[in-house]
């Protein structure tokens, strides 16, 4: 590296958002450098992708020439071309609601069980992504392409003069004085501690209807639900696939709990608090914790038993509340990602799409602005539709949490983010790319969410008989809400919450 070497973009954070938007616009012609305060392979927490995600995947590898984000859009070519790097088959989305006290039960008619399929087979499937291998393996393309990316580098100092940052940073046990100039930064950390420390921006979970909080580790010889239902007597024949094969859900009075597989039998798994239910406390020992709560549910806690932490992270990690967001996302001479920007909680396995969808937007601007001016504007517009994006993900994970404790209306509630979802993934194949994450920039479809969660709101805070008696009015007002949006048959009593069929062919 040359000793004043100028770019035209450095980014700060090489998760898999930094790392392709840095291959992005390198393909575009900048010149790039990508920063990374630690190294990998890296512990992060175990995530799945989405149809939205793997859509959005497919166009950039086409867009950009990066043949290999294609080869990770689907279960089926991920194992064929990149076996190595670890995932896990996701089918779909599937709950299951646990009392405390007492087993798992349910009937012949899935009353206390829903599976949404969200792919019509294993080898179209979504995927399971473990971070530490996905990153690792993005960073690895990121080298092959030539940009300069530079690990355990801290920047320690931003100054900006005549539109271009002057950058030091600390790499390694030394401090850089190489004069290192970016005409923008991006902050792809995942956290707003970059952006507040040198951008002076601000970071705040008020204003969120969802306040939650998880526990949550990687684990080694957990047993597998599905083998837990057939040991025990389930009526499984009809199911739409292997609910280990998904984003499982355990539904528990204290939130929920996610588990999600991947191939090498690693699992990712956390509590997730609902901490308008009562807020647990700030020194909150995960462990006690963790043990105490399973311990309440027997068929969670039989999964549990011969379960031990992997060596990575090697603990259970606890992350306070969940929910932020920036009050500004851009700048003179930067701008942040989404997942950077803001996020609301795990429950609709948002994550992945929201970040990529916010790469996608971004690359657009920064590549078809004409001018400074052009490019604030832009930028102007990007703000204000990332977080109508937020809001209308925390109304539809609020309006999951409002409702969980009563399975029905809370299967209801699940399917405002299945139309939301379908929608948007009908539109993209059909050739119009809309520019909101979930068509967030659908009046209509906002508006419904909002009713819905309005009424939720007041359903929430009836009790004993009139709850339970206004609850299937509840359900017949989302199931006509939906039904502009509903080409899947969602709500349709006739499936029995078995639903085979909701996946967008592409």
């Amino acid at each position: 590296m040359k000793r004043s070497k100028q770019y035209d973009f450095l980014i700060v954070g090489s998760g898999f958002g930094g790392s392709i938007m840095a291959m992005c616009l390198a393909k575009s012609g900048y010149e790039v450098c990508l920063v990374e305060k630690g190294s990998h392979p890296r512990f992060a927490i175990g995530e799945s992708s989405t149809p939205v995600a793997d859509m959005i995947l497919r166009d950039l590898a086409d867009q950009y020439d990066l043949p290999f984000l294609n080869e990770i859009s689907r279960y089926g070519e991920w194992q064929k071309n990149h076996p190595e790097v670890v995932c896990g088959l996701k089918r779909g989305f599937s709950y299951y609601p646990h009392k405390s006290g007492e087993r798992f039960s349910s009937d012949g008619n899935h009353s206390n069980e829903l599976l949404v399929a969200a792919s019509v087979d294993d080898v179209n499937s979504d995927t399971n992504w473990l971070r530490s291998d996905v990153d690792h393996f993005l960073v690895q393309q990121v080298k092959r392409l030539g940009i300069d990316y530079f690990d355990n580098t801290e920047i320690s100092s931003l100054k900006r003069e005549d539109q271009v940052w002057k950058v030091q940073w600390n790499h390694g046990k030394e401090t850089s004085d190489l004069s290192i100039q970016a005409k923008w930064i991006i902050d792809a950390t995942g956290s707003p501690a970059f952006s507040e420390k040198f951008f002076g921006t601000d970071s705040s979970s008020s204003g969120f209807y969802t306040n939650s909080s998880a526990i949550y580790s990687h684990f080694e010889a957990t047993e597998k639900w599905f083998d837990y239902l057939q040991e025990n007597g389930f009526y499984t024949d009809d199911y739409p696939y292997n609910p280990d094969h998904s984003a499982l859900h355990q539904l528990i009075d204290e939130g929920w709990i996610w588990m999600l597989r991947f191939n090498n039998d690693l699992l990712s798994a956390g509590i997730v608090f609902d901490n308008n239910d009562g807020e647990p406390g700030c020194e909150l020992n995960s462990e006690s914790e963790w043990n105490r709560i399973l311990s309440k549910y027997p068929s969670v806690q039989k999964l549990f038993e011969y379960s031990v932490i992997s060596e990575s992270p090697g603990k259970l990690i606890y992350s306070g509340r969940l929910q932020r967001r920036l009050n500004r996302t851009f700048g003179d001479g930067w701008v942040a990602l989404n997942h950077t920007a803001g996020f609301v909680d795990p429950l609709h396995s948002t994550g992945i799409a929201f970040t990529l969808s916010g790469v996608e937007r971004l690359l657009q601007i920064l590549n078809d602005s004409k001018d400074d001016e052009d490019r604030m504007r832009l930028l102007k517009v990007f703000e204000r539709s990332l977080f109508r994006e937020l809001e209308l993900t925390d109304k539809l994970v609020s309006a999951c949490y409002l409702s969980r404790s009563h399975f029905r209306p809370f299967s209801a509630s699940v399917m405002l983010y299945f139309a939301a979802t379908i929608n948007y993934e009908q539109k993209r194949l059909s050739g119009y790319k809309t520019h909101s994450f979930l068509c967030a920039d659908d009046e209509e479809l906002t508006d419904i969410v909002e009713d819905c969660h309005k009424q939720l709101q007041h359903w929430n805070c009836l009790s004993g008989r009139e709850k339970s008696r206004r609850a299937e009015e509840l359900i017949q007002l989302i199931r006509e809400q939906i039904v502009p949006y509903n080409s899947a048959g969602l709500m349709d009593k006739n499936k029995k919450n078995m639903y085979w069929h909701t996946a967008v062919m592409f």
